[in-house]
């Protein structure tokens, strides 16, 4: 029998912890034709509503969804301000002007990564199988033309001692390769032993990151942690409409950044995730959604998300439309299912034809 590829369509669901509401949207969700959900697990949740995480799993599990576990402002931005700094205060990020990123941690932290360790056994008892690593990155205050961070972090004194052991000088104020490179390395080394330590509890590790450059990690730089064995599935967010003042066109940015991804994980044979931005889709661009997520298709990804559910109306970054970018999020998800069966179909038909014909 012909082995079929599989379509894991998902969106990212966050903003309700009311289980009369996540049911009705799990349902709402299955009629939108997702198949898979991310939940995300911040810190909040950790303290407030844990149990009631547990149950959000099972449900969207019984529901036949696939579930990946968000780390969800655990460190900093995207998703929440970190509250563990207010734990560790020695743990904050420092910029290379001497200022402090007062809601971002620095990755170097023992403290932290002992913390994040207790995340995963907590949403490991929760019932999470997958961990998704939520666009992890390094600040900068500023940037060049070419996006490359001029006042960058971390350079607080942790940082600047494990540079000089690596580099033997002192870290520069300036933005070097050297300073490039330790960046990478900072944030390789803490999913090397984070990752490690899921992956020991048997769960999936899962990893997206931004495309921009001043990130400390992105997209062309994405070996670098693809080549880690702990780390099963690699992928990026290519947003196309962060800024509203710049328009870029849709289908070619998420097809080309989409197939870079692929080219990655096929060099290092890892799985893919290809995010399509459903948040702050201003009005009269939703039709967008439909061009972004045939794009990603085309380029060969047949796990696509969406961030998130209904336009994250909840949140001030909604999209202006919520109802139709929605409505246009079904529709996209419904042409790539319908696209993707027919594929199918037509690949099992003339298999099995030829087997008819060869009898």
């Amino acid at each position: 029998m012909a082995k079929l590829e599989k379509l894991r369509l998902g969106v990212a669901y966050h903003g309700n912890r009311i289980l009369k509401h996540v049911d009705s949207d799990l349902r709402n969700i299955i009629d939108h034709n997702f198949n898979m959900i991310l939940h995300t697990f911040s810190h909040n949740d950790w303290d407030r509503h844990r149990n009631v995480m547990k149950e959000i799993i099972q449900m969207s599990e019984g529901y036949g969804l696939e579930v990946w576990v968000n780390n969800w402002g655990l460190a900093g931005p995207p998703g929440d301000k970190s509250h563990f700094l207010g734990y560790s205060p020695d743990s904050h990020q420092i910029y290379s002007d001497g200022s402090m990123d007062p809601v971002r941690v620095c990755l170097n932290s023992p403290e932290f990564r002992s913390f994040t360790k207790e995340w995963i056994d907590v949403i490991k008892e929760a019932g999470a199988k997958k961990v998704f690593w939520d666009e992890p990155h390094l600040g900068a205050k500023t940037v060049d033309n070419n996006g490359k961070p001029i006042i960058y972090s971390c350079m607080c004194k942790r940082c600047q001692k494990l540079f000089k052991e690596r580099y033997q000088h002192d870290m520069p104020v300036e933005f070097t390769k050297e300073v490039e490179e330790f960046r990478s390395w900072t944030i390789r080394d803490y999913f090397s032993e984070v990752t490690q330590y899921s992956n020991q509890k048997s769960m999936d590790n899962i990893i997206c990151v931004m495309l921009e450059e001043q990130h400390g990690i992105n997209l062309r730089a994405l070996d670098y942690i693809a080549e880690m064995d702990t780390m099963d599935n690699i992928g990026a967010t290519p947003y196309w409409q962060l800024n509203p003042d710049v328009y870029i066109e849709p289908y070619e940015y998420v097809y080309n950044a989409t197939k870079l991804n692929m080219d990655i994980c096929s060099r290092h044979n890892k799985d893919h995730n290809i995010w399509i931005q459903g948040w702050n889709t201003p009005a009269g661009r939703e039709e967008e959604i439909i061009y972004a997520s045939e794009a990603a298709y085309d380029a060969g990804a047949r796990t696509i998300l969406v961030w998130g559910y209904r336009g994250c109306e909840s949140n001030d970054y909604g999209s202006k439309n919520p109802d139709l970018t929605w409505k246009v999020v079904g529709d996209a998800m419904t042409r790539l299912k319908n696209r993707h069966r027919d594929e199918q179909l037509a690949t099992l038909r003339e298999k099995g034809q030829q087997q008819l014909v060869t009898k």
